[in-house]
């Protein structure tokens, strides 16, 4: 059956005027004023009137701890495995998941499995091999040969540097596996891309420009996230972005409780005002992972924990509270992370692109989500949930 969205503003994320959608199956095939609906004959058509209404891409969040994460506290303090309702509510119908701090009792088996059932109840799913720890844990035995044959492996991640809960490599371990999660990206034709969970050190930065000036490895092939952190964090990350590299913001942070100033939406207004280019930013989530407060013994106070509500929401604060243009603040989870992570089949809508779309009312409220073709929400209410949901 083709589906037909009538009548919709559409920013892909750029503004391209009121136009028509067809989707057959799960791919765009027109993107036209005035698409008419087939013979019902010949073709039965599914009809959604966006009057009125905006349709965007689906968001795409890198970095969800899809098993759960944290344990920082004791086994009490490991936090649930996300649900599928959560994620179509934030409007995701792309995630990545990762493993945190804990690599004993989560398991790259377990995040495969739990990114395959996912997908198979109605979303599209990725992941990263390895964690914090080295040296890395991966399925196949190395990273490289992860990302080579696994098809939803899709680099290295989340490594832990300049944090007291790192295994603090050495530059030649990091050196090492950055060139394997390389080459397999290259053979797999792939990102390869590794994603580096930065701690409260500005060392991190350092450590990672070192590597790069001692090898050929190519500044973009590290994505380094939590950059909104603490303010030392965030101006060295613009001297990064200088030297052409690209930085991740997390949207889900207690440490921003005290300061709104770093909270994601309000950080990316201050990059861009220092000349930083949307294109080197993102943002992501860190939904479902644990969000320690330490005290400045290194003692933790209490947790939270990461919600993936909560990128759609730094989004529209950037648009509501600090002027950012809608379609630039939406590249930040649709366009820019697609091109980190080499998935050029989504983030933007476009004739020939994956069917991820979400309707918007004009307040900017999730309304329809459609995933691959399908209607996983409608008006607010949804049609599919988890299994056991």
């Amino acid at each position: 059956m083709l589906k037909l969205i009538k009548n919709a503003n559409i920013y892909s994320p750029d503004y391209i005027g009121a136009r028509d959608i067809l989707i057959a199956k799960d791919i765009i095939i027109n993107i036209a004023s005035n698409i008419q609906v087939p013979d019902p004959s010949f073709c039965k058509a599914e009809i959604i009137d966006a009057t009125g209404k905006l349709v965007v891409p689906g968001f795409i969040d890198l970095h969800v701890h899809l098993i759960g994460g944290g344990g920082e506290g004791g086994f009490k303090t490991r936090t649930p495995e996300i649900q599928l309702s959560s994620l179509i509510k934030a409007g995701i119908t792309t995630a990545v998941g990762c493993i945190g701090t804990d690599s004993t009792s989560r398991h790259l088996s377990t995040l495969l499995a739990k990114a395959r059932g996912l997908e198979e109840e109605g979303i599209s799913t990725y992941i990263y091999t390895g964690s914090y720890q080295f040296p890395l844990q991966t399925i196949t035995g190395n990273c490289r040969d992860d990302i080579i044959l696994i098809e939803k492996v899709l680099g290295v991640g989340e490594v832990a540097i300049a944090d007291h809960r790192s295994s603090q490599p050495s530059a030649e371990e990091f050196k090492k596996m950055a060139a394997y999660a390389r080459v397999g990206g290259l053979l797999a034709n792939k990102a390869g891309i590794v994603h580096v969970h930065m701690g409260e050190g500005v060392e991190g930065f350092n450590f990672i420009i070192d590597i790069i000036e001692d090898t050929k490895i190519p500044i973009t092939q590290f994505l380094p996230t939590h950059v909104n952190r603490n303010k030392d964090l965030l101006e060295e990350g613009i001297k990064y972005v200088q030297r052409n590299g690209v930085i991740d913001l997390t949207t889900s942070s207690v440490s921003n409780i005290d300061d709104p100033d770093l909270n994601a939406g309000r950080s990316v207004s201050y990059l861009l005002d220092k000349g930083v280019p949307i294109s080197a930013l993102s943002f992501s989530s860190d939904g479902n992972g644990s969000l320690p407060i330490v005290d400045d013994k290194g003692k933790i106070e209490g947790l939270g924990v990461g919600s993936v509500g909560s990128l759609f929401n730094e989004v529209k604060k950037a648009v509501l509270e600090k002027d950012l243009e809608f379609s630039s603040a939406l590249k930040l989870i649709t366009s820019n992370p697609a091109e980190r992570l080499r998935l050029l089949d989504r983030g933007r809508i476009e004739v020939g692109k994956r069917a991820d779309l979400l309707i918007l009312s004009k307040k900017l409220e999730i309304r329809s989500v459609i995933s691959g073709g399908n209607l996983m929400m409608e008006e607010g209410k949804l049609i599919h949930k988890g299994t056991f949901e």
